[in-house]
């Protein structure tokens, strides 16, 4: 830092670190000072016990928490764990496989999906229920939890259209996703007895 303030090549993309995922695509000056900082801004959050995470080929950046080595002394956690509903961890693992295969159809980057179109992934998972409004109510309450988080993004002037983050695929990874196919029967199991 300077005399004269905070030297805003670090300052202003470690700021949009802190309140969340930075995507190249939102149309502002942070990623690229990030890609510029990179070193800066890896040696500064360091110092949390936090590391930051970049994917220039999908365009996201975040922080985590730094898996604990055994000679550290553990630190307090900054970045906080969030214990996700069933109907939740299974919209995000739908979410995520539907990415997979909408990437190795290739075409779009963007996977663009309706309100009914992620019912329907879900539809096979839940109770059985006679009442439709009842069920796009959860779906609803589910959808607008995957946006809280940024999974989801609400596409503008157009209802009930999300398209799914690519931030997603850092949060459940590759080796998660070869597993998925077990945890979909046990998914199936769960939703049959609620």
């Amino acid at each position: 830092m300077s005399e004269s303030g905070p030297d805003l090549r670090l300052s202003l993309p470690l700021i949009a670190l802190f309140k969340g995922v930075v995507y190249a695509d939102q149309g502002n000056e942070n990623w690229q000072r990030l890609l510029d900082g990179q070193a800066a801004i890896r040696d500064h959050v360091a110092v949390l016990g936090l590391e930051l995470i970049v994917d220039e080929a999908e365009g996201y950046a975040f922080l985590r928490q730094r898996p604990e080595q055994e000679e550290e002394h553990a630190l307090p956690r900054l970045m906080a764990r969030r214990q996700l509903s069933y109907p939740v961890s299974l919209l995000l693992a739908l979410l995520r496989k539907k990415l997979a295969e909408h990437d190795a159809g290739g075409g779009d980057l963007r996977l663009v999906l309706s309100r009914e179109d992620i019912a329907d992934l879900l539809r096979l998972f839940l109770p059985d229920s006679a009442n439709e409004a009842k069920l796009m109510d959860r779906v609803g309450m589910d959808i607008n939890k995957a946006v809280e988080m940024g999974f989801l993004r609400k596409l503008r002037g157009q209802d009930d259209q999300y398209e799914v983050r690519r931030i997603l695929k850092a949060y459940v990874d590759a080796q998660w996703l070869a597993e998925f196919d077990q945890r979909l029967g046990e998914y199936a199991a769960h939703g049959a007895a609620e």
